[in-house]
């Protein structure tokens, strides 16, 4: 270590001050320095500690489902718990906003549901957050394609016959979604609107009372996830009549996507997706670590059977196609939003 007293010519009657003076900037540079060394090594033994994960969302739906099997997987390959912290409200804003705010050391990430980013900031004249400049994009974890299904009661077996009734019933259908603004209700009301079958929207707190109520002829049909909806499709209480995705779901095989029933239009192949975030500033390194494990994660078998469970598919996608896919599904977002009139203040 240098004596810095040995290096600088001191003149009597400033002895004192500038001895001083010296050994505190030599402190500081000194701490700095080791700031810079350990934030330098950090990735190289990443992770030292358990990580957060947060979800935006209560336990024991979709999202945390997910959320809970990549922890599992995910804390196994790098050798540290994978906390998950449930953290629900305002449309999972309030959840996203505290990653966005945490350090951005790789030891809080957030993974969410579709509306807290790729849908809040079209829908919510007031967000906490921008995804693009507060958030570093992961990957993509998995994605559902959601099922255009009637009450079992509709006398309707494909989406030809559907339009045909829906003409003919103009103005006295009832639709369903699980919430305003979810992707069910966004696409619902565009098929509405675009096909001017003036449908009214009737809205529920979740899925579940959703699918109860179409079930039970409430409501005559709606927009679901397969894994909510199932069970009642092999009850036979609903009819799926087509996919709203880029391609036929494994378990409904004879079901047609929007695109092979004759509804070619992008805004049907609009997915929800799960992702992976971290705050803006995580190193890259770290990025780079999360990713790859993730992402071979996603890839591997026994993760795609038990999202196949829930009826998701895994995306094989990382960083820079996460990226691509948000910014292609702004504009469509925007227009159903405006569509649907879930602009909300």
């Amino acid at each position: 270590m240098v004596n810095i007293e040995t290096c600088v010519p001191i003149r009597k009657g400033c002895d004192m001050g500038i001895k001083t003076s010296l050994v505190f900037s030599a402190l500081v540079w000194g701490c700095s320095g080791l700031a810079l060394a350990q934030n330098a090594a950090a990735p190289q033994d990443y992770p030292r500690r358990p990580i957060t994960m947060v979800i935006p969302a209560a336990a024991g739906g979709g999202t945390d489902v997910v959320g809970r099997v990549l922890a599992d997987e995910l804390g196994k390959r790098l050798g540290q718990p994978v906390v998950v912290d449930n953290k629900s409200g305002a449309s999972g804003m309030l959840g996203a906003n505290a990653v966005a705010r945490a350090a951005p050391d790789g030891y809080t990430v957030l993974v969410s549901y579709s509306t807290p980013v790729f849908y809040a900031h079209h829908m919510f004249s007031k967000v906490p957050y921008d995804i693009r400049k507060d958030f570093e994009f992961i990957t993509q974890i998995a994605a559902t394609s959601l099922v255009l299904m009637v009450n079992a009661n509709v006398p309707v077996k494909n989406m030809k016959e559907f339009m045909a009734w829906a003409q003919q019933n103009k103005g006295k259908i009832n639709y369903g979604s699980y919430g305003t603004g979810s992707p069910g209700h966004l696409m619902s009301a565009y098929l509405s609107d675009s096909r001017k079958l003036e449908m009214t929207h009737v809205a529920y707190k979740s899925e579940a009372p959703h699918i109860q109520d179409l079930s039970a002829g409430v409501v005559s049909w709606g927009m679901g996830t397969l894994a909510a909806a199932q069970p009642q499709i092999k009850a036979e209480r609903l009819r799926p009549l087509a996919i709203l995705g880029p391609r036929r779901l494994a378990d409904l095989p004879d079901v047609p996507t929007m695109a092979e029933a004759g509804f070619p239009d992008p805004e049907f192949k609009t997915i929800a997706w799960f992702t992976m975030l971290a705050p803006a500033g995580t190193p890259k390194p770290i990025l780079a670590r999360l990713e790859k494990e993730a992402v071979q994660i996603i890839h591997s078998t026994a993760m795609k059977a038990r999202l196949q469970v829930f009826g998701l598919e895994g995306v094989e996608g990382g960083a820079a196609q996460f990226r691509k896919d948000f910014e292609a599904s702004n504009p469509i977002i925007d227009k159903l939003v405006k569509i649907s009139g879930a602009k909300q203040d």
